[in-house]
């Protein structure tokens, strides 16, 4: 790379093959295969951005195929039913194969960001005309994880209420009390909202620590029967007039405005100019 030794060094690595000589990575994601054959599997510089984290799909990809029973993998991003994005993960495997097991597996060899949020299990991937996976023909994931665990229903009314919160927040169907919320696809964001609901819905406070300690609708469930609830307080609309109360900080505001105009007061506490070479 033309005056780009650091781009050099990263493209051209040395050869495990023979010594002395380098090898070019061209961003294929691929494998050796038994009988000679090299399995294209698609770019591994593939990039997307889920929740701020900029995530290569080819890493997560070779971790599936590392997975003993795995045949095929292919990752993508898809967008749920409240438009956010997030990770499917389609396999072609041994039928023998958990998903669960399989998600299990990820989580220890991934950070959180980068396990997909659903499994999708298939007797074999699209390919393209000429042998690549076809990413486009990928079937839209069910309502429903695929994640290989049995569903269990809510056998309280305590359990059916909290798995009504949850399928609101997740964007699915139905939730066993035994699905872990993460599993299904929660996140930080959407784990605040579950928060509020639960305050909202249950009159209960449920700290945002407790939900990723406590994972499923049934341990949820234990936890939330042994509090007291708290009435909640919704803050009501005030009714239209020529002047409102104000607070001790818009107070001081108006007061700066009044001075000096204060269009940069509030933002900006104060400006410094540098001179000569800054390290």
């Amino acid at each position: 790379y033309w005056n780009r030794p650091d781009l050099t060094a990263e493209k051209f690595a040395d050869s495990p093959f023979v010594p002395g000589e380098r090898l070019y990575r061209t961003g294929d994601l691929a494998r050796w295969l038994e009988d000679g054959n090299v399995d294209f599997i698609g770019r591994i510089d593939y990039q997307v951005k889920i929740r701020g984290f900029r995530i290569e799909l080819g890493e997560i990809e070779t971790a599936l195929l590392r997975f003993r029973g795995v045949k095929q993998a292919v990752v993508t991003d898809r967008t749920d039913e409240q438009g956010q994005k997030y990770l499917c993960g389609y396999v072609a495997a041994d039928a023998s194969l958990q998903l669960s097991d399989l998600l299990s597996q990820l989580k220890q060899e991934l950070p959180a960001h980068m396990v997909p949020a659903r499994l999708v299990s298939l007797d074999k991937l699209p390919l393209t005309p000429n042998g690549k996976i076809d990413r486009k023909a990928l079937p839209e994931p069910t309502g429903e994880v695929e994640a290989g665990r049995e569903y269990v229903a809510p056998r309280t009314t305590l359990e059916t209420r909290l798995a009504l919160i949850w399928q609101q927040v997740l964007g699915i169907a139905r939730v066993g009390v035994q699905d872990d919320f993460f599993d299904l696809g929660g996140h930080s964001l959407r784990a605040s909202t579950l928060v509020s609901k639960i305050r909202k819905e249950l009159q209960v406070e449920v700290s945002l620590r407790e939900v990723f300690r406590y994972t499923t609708i049934e341990q949820l469930a234990q936890r939330i029967g042994g509090l007291r609830q708290q009435e909640t307080y919704e803050i009501t609309k005030a009714a239209e007039a020529e002047y409102y109360p104000v607070s001790s900080e818009q107070k001081r505001l108006y007061v700066l405005r009044q001075l000096d105009g204060a269009e940069r007061s509030y933002n900006m506490s104060a400006a410094l100019l540098l001179e000569g070479k800054l390290d």
